[in-house]
């Protein structure tokens, strides 16, 4: 493999990992995270727990009474009446964990969305996607690039077109990065109540995300880099090619040019133009 092929294939590694980050950050619902405060649930059983409110139930007379009408006293107060439950969401889902902490309870994170932002949302999702198609398709020109090497200029002109895909894809993945971050703390604060964060975060796919963005501008730099040298090399080639061609003409000098004859050695210079006699037509005369 020459070092154009090598490089190629190098540039391939950079290309498929970009493309494996927005899959996974695509498909994850890890986004955003944080916390939601939530008021504890009464206690089923009287063993409970400690994410339930354990209600004391008394009678009229001060004594426990299950079949009177018993009063419900709430001994939490504060923050003892609320519990930390931590949640996180996506492109697709919003999950919260459940209040034994044994599980998550997932719901369409358009569920949540305030009406007026639904399209943005769809906007931002439909960017995502076609970032991913354009990193698949700057890896098979690349891929085939490397698998059918040829001289000719034609392929250098995928250097180019893998450039110009790689930056789309950048450029494309971060207005939609930017548009979910204004979607999400838009129905962080207009959101329902029962969803509203108390805190929240970025997580590790909104790490992932923004990471393929760097490799998509780092890649088309390396591309269009290799592409500008590849055409200046070709041109360079070009040129020597023609210059070698070309075949050296000599050009005789015209005699009426010429302002004096070759003087021989030793001798003074003879004007060639003063030994021709014009008495007597067709015929030249010299001393």
């Amino acid at each position: 493999m020459d070092r154009a092929r090598r490089q190629r294939a190098l540039t391939l590694l950079p290309i498929g990992l970009a493309l494996t980050l927005s899959l996974i950050a695509v498909s994850s619902s890890h986004w955003c995270q944080g916390t939601r405060r939530v008021t504890k649930p009464l206690c089923q059983d009287p063993v409970g727990g400690p994410h339930c409110i354990h209600p004391i139930e008394s009678s009229g007379n001060g004594r426990s009474d299950a079949g009177g009408q018993a009063v419900q006293y709430i001994w939490e107060m504060g923050d003892d009446k609320f519990i930390q439950r931590r949640f996180h969401v996506g492109l697709w889902l919003s999950c919260e964990e459940t209040f034994s902490s044994t599980g998550e309870v997932c719901r369409s994170f358009q569920s949540v969305v305030p009406a007026e932002e639904q399209g943005v949302l769809w906007l931002s999702i439909g960017a995502e996607l076609l970032d991913v198609l354009l990193l698949l398709s700057s890896a098979v020109l690349l891929g085939s690039r490397v698998s059918c090497p040829s001289s000719g200029f034609n392929w250098f002109k995928v250097d180019a077109l893998v450039a110009i895909l790689m930056v789309l894809a950048g450029l494309l993945g971060m207005v939609a990065h930017m548009m979910y971050t204004t979607i999400f703390q838009i129905t962080a604060n207009l959101g329902p109540e029962d969803w509203r964060p108390q805190t929240w975060d970025y997580g590790w796919s909104y790490g992932l995300a923004w990471g393929s963005f760097t490799l998509c501008m780092a890649v088309s730099v390396t591309a269009m880099s290799r592409y500008a040298t590849a055409r200046r090399r070709l041109a360079e080639n070009q040129g020597v090619r023609n210059s070698r061609r070309q075949p050296l003409h000599r050009f005789p000098t015209p005699v009426g040019e010429m302002g004096a004859a070759p003087r021989p050695a030793g001798g003074p210079l003879a004007n060639v133009s003063g030994n021709l006699q014009a008495a007597a037509p067709g015929k030249v005369s010299s001393c």
